[in-house]
């Protein structure tokens, strides 16, 4: 029988495989710096908790740490291969446990100091990058000073300090003494890299709606695993098909009323996680049901065929010309005309309303994402909060007026559908009237030759070409015929189509600027009334961003001085470059307006307000007995700017101005 001389693996309790430790674990020069963030370290004390909590059979596995064996001058080394980012972040909340408990209970003080420290000598278990060793080491010593550089050791030990107090220190304890890992442990003839690389490339790695799938599922028997994947699970892939990905998305921000961040890894199910903590058999089934029923909606919006309804199938069809990203919204309204909580008319209403905003932001060159958010919160108000929000955010008629004018029309298929009162969008060619490239002895009145007009003359036909009034409809015979013909010759197949809108294109006699220019007025006035803009004329402004749709952003691009160009607070102009000044300032002006919501934001979140400076770091006074913690990463601070905003009821009046553009 053959074994393995170089690698020895096992599965070990991983508290008493850091206690046990006698070498020192040395992250290596070439590993990647430490970078987990709150988000992370919030998810795993979550973790830590609910193994807590179960029964004594329950253990948490965190996966495998590939570590070497190294001695050098008579000392132990464990070179950390795979596992640093997870054992530096558990180092970090034992330290936190130990600061926190220092002094109260002095037999658990010290069994996490055994963990974090090694007997005799004093010295640190953990040994981290060299360039952020002295930092860590002051961090897990609680011996930090004002001066001491940021670091992300601060701002995950400031975090595990604020969310553990001293009465929930043991209940901690219990929950990270049941986690469990795979040690593996290379000989000196291992080859490391190949063995990292196999560990972490085992095939294509697990989809936001796999992971959903697979916490869904797991810790239920097997009897009850095959009875909801049969009923559930199955019903929501065949209703949503290869679209299940973006189906999860849309059902999380249909439900929380806040983008999904899918850009960032593990958006989708990192936010399914966070509105469904815990799945216990007793309410999975509830869930589950609204997941089944939504999936079917989201079907019937993916092929409106499905709609029992001809006047909303209709409109589905037309607003998934759009794309997909009003999906949040319409899954919500339609399950609502279902169970009768909205009637035929207002639903039709809203998908009206949705086609015109988003068909006249495009028109003026505005962007459709992250609107979605913003409407579903004004919906949780009622419909006449809805129609508000949609009208604030659609263009006027004068701006899409000028728009039609002198730019390309988009979805030309579409519009020019709706304007000659076809029902559905046909299998009918867009035809420009002026051709997009003219030869040279194409003519617009049978007398003058393209090749004869100026080269001014040409610009300006050219820059009308793609626009409403140079483009009309034609049935394929008709436009193949006529393909790139002067306009004289044309107006026999205009005159033959039985298209509403091309017809009248027979009696111009010429077709020029002026023609193009008068015929689009024309359109203009049709457009308006068939996308018409509903509501008050209250116009945001466009490149303003509602706080709770800001997203957390490492850095901004290189030459921008600022995050913020400006920030507009319940009316007011604040000149504020960043997250960081706009989290004290916030918080520092509810302090003195709304005292009670950062009392209870605080308090329900553990921070970041508390009544002494616990911990060395960043801190700003209140006032004499309540201080901020200014310590946190960006992705804390705008967490905690929207939740109190939300907690003072004022994060609707809150908007940030970014001083450059963004793609995400």
């Amino acid at each position: 029988m053959l074994t393995a001389t170089n690698i020895e693996a096992h599965a070990v309790n991983t508290i008493a495989w850091l206690s046990a430790a006698d070498a020192t674990i040395v992250v290596p020069v070439y590993q990647r710096q430490y970078r987990w963030d709150i988000g992370g370290c919030e998810q795993l004390l979550s973790d830590v908790r609910a193994v807590a909590d179960s029964d004594d059979r329950h253990m948490h596995f965190i996966g495998s740490i590939l570590s070497a064996e190294n001695r050098r001058a008579g000392r132990s080394e464990l070179v950390l291969i795979d596992g640093q980012q997870r054992v530096t972040t558990l180092m970090l909340l034992v330290a936190a446990l130990h600061h926190t408990i220092q002094g109260h209970d002095p037999e658990l003080a010290e069994e996490l100091e055994r963990v974090l420290m090694h007997a005799g000598t004093g010295e640190t278990k953990l040994r981290p990058h060299r360039a952020w060793a002295d930092v860590f080491d002051a961090v897990v010593r609680d011996a930090r000073g004002e001066a001491a550089r940021e670091s992300r050791f601060d701002d995950n030990y400031a975090f595990f300090r604020s969310q553990v107090r001293p009465d929930d220190v043991s209940r901690v304890w219990r929950g990270l003494q049941k986690l469990e890992h795979v040690a593996i442990t290379l000989g000196p003839g291992a080859n490391a890299q190949q063995i990292f690389e196999s560990l972490n490339s085992t095939g294509e790695p697990l989809r936001d709606h796999e992971l959903i799938h697979n916490y869904v599922l797991m810790g239920l028997s097997h009897a009850e695993q095959t009875a909801i994947e049969d009923e559930y699970w199955l019903p929501i892939e065949r209703h949503t098909g290869e679209r299940i990905a973006d189906f999860w998305n849309h059902y999380l921000v249909m439900i929380s009323g806040r983008e999904v961040a899918v850009s960032r890894g593990r958006g989708v199910y990192q936010a399914f996680r966070e509105n469904f903590p815990r799945l216990e058999p007793a309410t999975l089934r509830t869930h589950a049901e609204g997941w089944r029923a939504y999936a079917e909606v989201y079907g019937t919006l993916l092929d409106p065929s499905r709609a029992t309804d001809p006047d909303i199938a209709r409109h589905l069809r037309w607003l998934n010309v759009f794309g997909r990203g009003m999906y949040p919204l319409v899954m919500r309204v339609y399950r609502e005309w279902l169970t009768g909580a909205m009637d035929t008319s207002s639903i039709v209403s809203v998908l009206e309303q949705l086609q015109s905003l988003q068909l006249r932001r495009t028109i003026v060159a505005l962007r459709n994402e992250r609107l979605v958010a913003r409407l579903l919160r004004a919906l949780d108000d009622g419909p006449e909060a809805l129609a508000l929000g949609i009208s604030r955010l659609t263009p006027s008629d004068d701006r899409v007026r000028v728009a039609l004018k002198f730019t390309d029309l988009p979805h030309p298929e579409y519009v020019l559908a709706r304007l000659s009162g076809l029902t559905g969008i046909q299998t009918l060619d867009v035809d420009h009237i002026l051709p997009a490239a003219p030869s040279d002895d194409w003519t617009g009145d049978g007398i003058t030759a393209w090749a004869d007009f100026t080269d001014d003359q040409q610009n300006a036909h050219r820059a009308l070409a793609g626009t409403i009034g140079n483009l009309t409809l034609l049935e394929e015979n008709l436009a193949m015929s006529s393909f790139g013909a002067s306009f004289p010759a044309k107006r026999e197949a205009y005159r033959r189509s039985e298209i509403t809108l091309t017809r009248p294109l027979a009696d111009e006699r010429v077709w020029n600027t002026a023609t193009i220019s008068a015929r689009s007025a024309r359109l203009a006035a049709a457009f308006m009334e068939t996308w018409p803009r509903r509501g008050p004329l209250v116009i945001d402004d466009d490149g303003l961003t509602p706080i709770l749709d800001a997203v957390p952003r490492r850095g901004w691009p290189r030459g921008w001085e600022r995050e913020f160009a400006y920030v507009e607070y319940v009316g007011e102009h604040w000149e504020v470059p960043d997250v960081k000044y706009l989290f004290n300032r916030v918080f520092k002006r509810l302090w003195a307006d709304s005292r009670g919501s950062v009392v209870s934001y605080s308090e329900r979140r553990g921070g970041p307000v508390y009544p002494a400076m616990s911990w060395t770091g960043q801190w700003d006074s209140l006032d004499d007995s309540h201080f901020l913690y200014m310590g946190w990463d960006s992705s804390y601070m705008l967490a905690a700017i929207q939740g109190v905003l939300l907690e003072a009821g004022l994060a609707p009046e809150v908007f940030v101005k970014y001083s450059y553009l963004w793609s995400d």
